[in-house]
């Protein structure tokens, strides 16, 4: 029987290279704890995100290319992922109160706004399905509604209490795996809030500043829709990993989005992707599909921009209806819409990874968009 050794072992992996990053596992740094006992084969793949969208594929590529070696019997490999802090954020989160005078908060590696041009395209389903979705698959996931204006994410993530106050600084409520802070929890609900830019910026300050958030891989912000005073000075205040846009089909909601990302090329914040929400209509009693807005628009327009699309996400009563429940559509992994939002939460994880090696390793890696 032919020994088998580490050397053949990394070799065969060589073969097998991430879809994105455009390198080989090995050379990445992706291959961990390797162990060889005779004819049996250990070790570990990790990831730069538990959401990739290609680790099972990862995997199976990894076991077929590692048990085609001479003497090989058996193979065990371990699906393991260390996010990787956005050019060099996410170190452990200090004593007190986190300060963002650099442009950081200690503990949190990517800070990952959402926005939309316009309102009513959805923008906070999406946001706390986006969280959902990400924290469901394994990250360490936060999530801030700074949509002052309107503040649903406590409705749509089915919170009914307040936060608690812990040595002076506000505990985020922990739901469905995801720390959450609103405004919302602070104000009456048939309350108008009526607020100028100083004290909108003093309230983000809070929620940035004096909130326990601890140690997270990603704090999805659901800003308010337009570019206003809140998308200003999160900008400003913050070295942010990068937004999502949010748009539907037609060409007066993509205009409008166009304002969106223009602000973010302003203000030198990379825009991740677009997501196309309410992009069809999927009769439930027929299965037929009616594109309602149209389809396709926001590909189109991603493309035509050189952004990556994360993808789409239905029109569904389904997905109104959880949200009324405040049980997210992205906390059901077999249902289509969980799928749709799950799907778009791994895309979106892919782009940040791609991002952060990209820094790591002086730009080598080919974006995939």
């Amino acid at each position: 029987m032919s020994k088998v050794t580490q050397d053949a072992v990394l070799a065969a992996l060589r073969h097998i290279e991430d879809p994105d990053l455009r390198q080989d596992i090995v050379s990445l740094g992706f291959i961990k704890d390797l162990k060889i006992d005779g004819g049996r084969v250990a070790f570990s793949i990790e990831l730069t995100t538990p959401a990739c969208p290609v680790k099972d594929m990862m995997k199976n590529a990894a076991t077929n290319a590692v048990s085609e070696i001479p003497g090989v019997e058996a193979v065990d490999i371990k699906m393991t992922a260390q996010v990787r802090g956005h050019q060099g954020a996410g170190g452990a989160a200090a004593a007190g109160a986190p300060s963002f005078a650099d442009g950081r908060i200690a503990g949190i590696k990517h800070i990952v706004p959402v926005a939309s041009g316009k309102g009513g395209v959805g923008k906070s389903t999406v946001a706390v399905n986006l969280a959902v979705a990400l924290a469901a698959q394994g990250a360490r996931v936060g999530l801030m509604d700074a949509d002052i204006y309107g503040p649903s994410v406590p409705a749509l993530m089915g919170i009914t209490q307040p936060p608690q106050v812990l040595n002076g600084h506000i505990v985020p409520v922990l739901q469905h795996g995801v720390k959450v802070i609103s405004m919302g929890f602070f104000i009456d609900e048939k309350q108008a809030v009526v607020w100028r830019g100083p004290m909108l910026a003093k309230a983000l300050d809070e929620f940035l500043g004096n909130v326990g958030w601890g140690e997270l891989d990603y704090l999805i912000v659901d800003l308010p829709p337009g570019t206003g005073d809140v998308q200003l000075s999160l900008c400003q205040k913050l070295a942010l990993t990068g937004a999502v846009v949010v748009s539907t089909p037609q060409d007066v909601a993509l205009k409008v989005a166009q304002k969106a990302i223009t602000l973010f090329e302003m203000l030198k914040t990379p825009v991740l992707g677009l997501v196309e929400n309410m992009s069809y209509y999927a009769c439930p009693h027929c299965g037929e599909r009616d594109d309602i807005f149209g389809n396709g628009g926001t590909k189109r327009a991603a493309a035509e921009m050189g952004l990556p699309f994360l993808g789409e996400l239905p029109l569904a009563s389904a997905i109104r209806e959880r949200g009324d429940r405040g049980r997210p559509s992205a906390l059901d992994a077999e249902s289509p819409h969980g799928k749709a939002f799950r799907s778009v939460a791994e895309q979106l994880a892919a782009q940040i990874s791609i991002r952060t090696m990209k820094g790591e390793l002086g730009g080598e890696i080919k974006l995939s968009f």
